[in-house]
């Protein structure tokens, strides 16, 4: 049975806590047998305030030796209290695996333990982690990610994707879809996914520019010119082209070049399909054009971004 400590810090977060114990207790009732013995544990043990004013009782950290220990998010500030760091250092020793939910992943590097690693949080704090640990290869925007036996994910829901990626490492896919459908979510996002969509960004106003746009994302191997989305939209080509830069601040072309590089991103990310394959389903017209779109939207090529999200880890960057 694995023993699962979920670390928590005062002003945590009650929904980066809950997430995943949920799928955990969910993957033991699936099961039908105890796979998972959780923990809350903390520095000092007894109860913990968290940021709504809620306190939890909690295990002392050293009484329940973890197989993993999940430093949970919460208020950043409140996390760097020197016995606090010395105690999740501690903890983390202790366990054969590590992870954090959201501003957790703070807590863990103040540890050192992500040194030279690759990492990830919610992406409202991943600038301020980047700036404070440039010794972490910090991904800005991913779900969860894995380097080795550290495992860090965005916030909130992101969590419970973390913590079904880790039954599906421990117990099977099986097991791992089972706990999906008793929480009633999406069997796990991949970890490489963006933690907000290209259309959420662009947050147009009118359902007639927000068609538009689905009709765009489902279409993306297909020509898009700005007719084809101002029928899709039920408006003339001239008031589609204003309505659209008024409501997304930029054209229709530009919005439909980033998400065909969002949808070729996931797949870069996922597979090891070749470029010029993706390219084509996606709707470039060729590679190079791809690759500019992905220099100019991310800074890299995709067959650097492809190398990143692959390289291998555990000292290898020494």
């Amino acid at each position: 049975m694995n023993r699962i400590a979920l670390f928590v810090s005062p002003r945590f977060w009650m929904l980066d806590m809950a997430g995943p114990l949920g799928a955990f207790e969910a993957a033991n009732l699936a099961a039908g047998r105890p796979l998972y013995e959780l923990g809350l544990t903390s520095v000092t043990g007894g109860h913990v305030v968290s940021s709504s004013g809620l306190s939890l009782p909690t295990i002392r950290y050293d009484a329940f030796p973890p197989d993993t220990v999940l430093f949970i998010g919460g208020e950043v500030e409140s996390m760097f209290e020197p016995s606090n760091v010395e105690a999740a250092k501690r903890h983390a020793a202790e366990a054969s695996r590590i992870a954090s939910v959201c501003t957790g992943a703070f807590l863990l590097a103040e540890t050192g333990l992500l040194n030279r690693r690759r990492a990830t949080t919610h992406w409202g704090y991943a600038q301020q982690f980047q700036q404070r640990y440039p010794a972490v290869r910090t991904e800005l925007d991913a779900i969860y990610v894995t380097d080795g036996n550290i495992w860090t994910s965005a916030g909130v829901t992101a969590g419970i994707d973390l913590a079904l990626a880790l039954i599906e490492a421990d117990h099977g896919g099986e097991l791992a879809r089972a706990v999906s459908r008793s929480l009633v979510v999406y069997h796990r996002r991949s970890g490489g996914q963006s933690q907000f969509s290209e259309m959420s960004q662009m947050e147009p106003a009118s359902d007639r520019i927000r068609r538009a746009l689905t009709f765009a994302r489902e279409h993306l191997n297909q020509p898009l010119p700005i007719e084809r989305l101002a029928e899709a939209a039920n408006l003339s080509v001239r008031q589609f082209g204003r309505a659209f830069r008024h409501e997304t601040g930029e054209t229709p072309a530009k919005a439909v070049e980033r998400l065909r590089v969002e949808a070729a991103r996931s797949r870069l990310r996922e597979g090891s399909e070749p470029v010029e394959r993706i390219a084509t389903a996606v709707g470039f017209t060729d590679p190079e054009r791809m690759r500019r779109a992905f220099v100019k939207i991310h800074g890299m090529s995709p067959q650097a971004m492809r190398r990143v999200a692959k390289e291998p880890v555990n000292g290898a960057y020494a």
